[in-house]
């Protein structure tokens, strides 16, 4: 095992100090056996989670997504995808000839007043923007009717592949007489107001499920999808046998792709042995306490604030900065998760001077630092992101057990992963160290779940519906 960053005495003037700092820092140090206990107590939950009886107290909710196949490159022809997130949207036109994917794409703005109106205004504005870009790229008055997959990351109850119910409104939206209602249903309802588009919805998914997707059109092995930027959430291929909760048929395969909503673990205390007082702050102190524990502890929207706080309280002790505290430095959600990407940065070195640590302390008002206390700011921010990215492998390396394929690869996307420099050297790191002995895995960075995997979803279903075959 590659051992945790740690300060070495002689980076250190006095052996007092590097105790008092290691004293403060310890807790962020687990140990193997504590990540072996989380792959643990992650199976647990999960089986809580796919139980009829058990799962209205679960905490991870392990949302059956009815899909049920991957592509297989005989997906053929046009295909749509609609990706609605927040106030911008993305309409997109996927072509597939086997493996060769060519996309367009256009991005529309949903207006305040529409966000906040009816239901039919903003899926009558959806469809004016379809309408829009087909006429844009030709697609009018296409013959075979196109089919289209449905990104909505919005909470959903979802009732088949192309059923999916609101569950309730977040970022902004107040759209009335949507909630409780399907979502494809409208948007079919808005299309045939249109009049002149040809288009089915046969697919709402969300983005975890879109990021697998889109990595299994290159790689069959893709049977789990990982999302890690400001939030986290994971899905995978599950057994059917597995999921009492399934309440489609039981034809072939015998598999449905399972959406985790992992980031809900531990919201029932099963993780609190390895919380921190400054990760029970956080969650106290949040929009929404008491829940998403396990997100709080590894995804980008905490990262930079769990590092603030140790290295304030680090500086409080005079231990960093001559006990300098900038008011930047005491104002919560100022020191940002982009921050600790930076000052990591393999470039980012003692021989370099540590300019990319001095740039940042600069932007939160601290100057005149020490060679000493850019080593001390470094040394924290590799611990907390070494512990999210060792929290979120133990996650998947439950998963890879879970599925038992000799080889499996995991698709990847988020903010988190992509620009951290040493995030995904961590994740193969831990994971090695916690699948069973003879499986093999890789991580896949994936391009465009959102909309490439919708439209992927979409196609799968087209192909199985027309052309028969798993």
């Amino acid at each position: 095992m590659a051992p945790l960053p740690t300060l070495s005495l002689h980076n250190v003037d006095h052996q007092q100090q590097y105790k008092e700092i290691e004293n403060v820092l310890g807790e962020l140090k687990l140990g193997d056996d504590v990540y072996k206990k989380v792959v643990s107590v992650f199976e647990e939950e999960i089986d809580k989670g796919l139980g009829k009886r058990t799962n209205p107290d679960a905490t991870i909710k392990m949302f059956p997504t009815y899909v049920r196949s991957l592509p297989n490159g005989t997906e053929n022809g046009d295909f749509l995808a609609l990706d609605l997130g927040g106030t911008n949207f993305r309409v997109l036109n996927i072509h597939l000839e086997g493996k060769e994917v060519d996309m367009k794409s256009k991005i529309y703005v949903v207006p305040p007043d529409v966000m906040t109106g009816t239901g039919t205004e903003l899926f009558d504005h959806i469809a004016d923007c379809i309408e829009k870009f087909m006429s844009e790229n030709d697609l009018l008055g296409n013959s075979r009717k196109i089919p289209l997959g449905f990104t909505f990351s919005f909470p959903l109850k979802q009732e088949g592949l192309n059923k999916a119910r609101l569950v309730t409104w977040t970022k902004g939206f107040t759209s009335s007489g949507v909630e409780g209602e399907d979502v494809v249903q409208l948007l079919h309802e808005a299309i045939q107001r249109k009049g002149n588009l040809n288009v089915e919805c046969v697919a709402v998914i969300n983005d975890t499920v879109g990021a697998l997707m889109s990595c299994a059109h290159d790689d069959q092995n893709c049977h789990i999808g990982l999302i890690i930027g400001t939030g986290s959430n994971t899905c995978y291929m599950e057994k059917l046998n597995r999921v009492e909760l399934w309440d489609g048929d039981n034809e072939q395969p015998q598999q449905v792709i399972i959406n985790t909503e992992c980031g809900a673990f531990g919201d029932n205390g099963c993780i609190d042995f390895l919380r921190t007082n400054f990760d029970e702050d956080i969650d106290a102190e949040s929009l929404n306490p008491g829940k998403q524990k396990y997100e709080k502890m590894i995804s980008g929207m905490y990262m930079g604030e769990i590092a603030r706080r140790y290295i304030e309280k680090l500086a409080s002790k005079k231990l960093l900065f001559k006990g300098e505290i900038s008011e930047t430095l005491k104002t919560p959600n100022k020191f940002y998760t982009k921050y600790i990407s930076e000052i990591e940065d393999k470039e980012n070195t003692e021989e370099s001077n540590f300019q990319k640590t001095r740039q940042v302390l600069d932007e939160i008002g601290i100057d005149n630092v020490t060679l000493e206390d850019c080593r001390i700011v470094q040394h924290v921010c590799q611990l907390v992101s070494s512990r999210s990215a060792y929290l979120v492998s133990s996650g998947i390396a439950c998963l890879i057990n879970r599925i038992n394929r000799s080889e499996v690869t995991v698709a990847v996307d988020g903010s988190v992963y992509r620009y951290h420099p040493k995030f995904q050297d961590l994740m193969v790191e831990k994971i090695s160290q916690l699948i069973n002995n003879g499986l093999k895995f890789k991580l896949m960075l994936s391009n465009d779940g959102s909309g490439k995997g919708a439209a992927l979803v979409a196609a799968v279903a087209w192909r199985l519906k027309h052309q028969g075959g798993n």
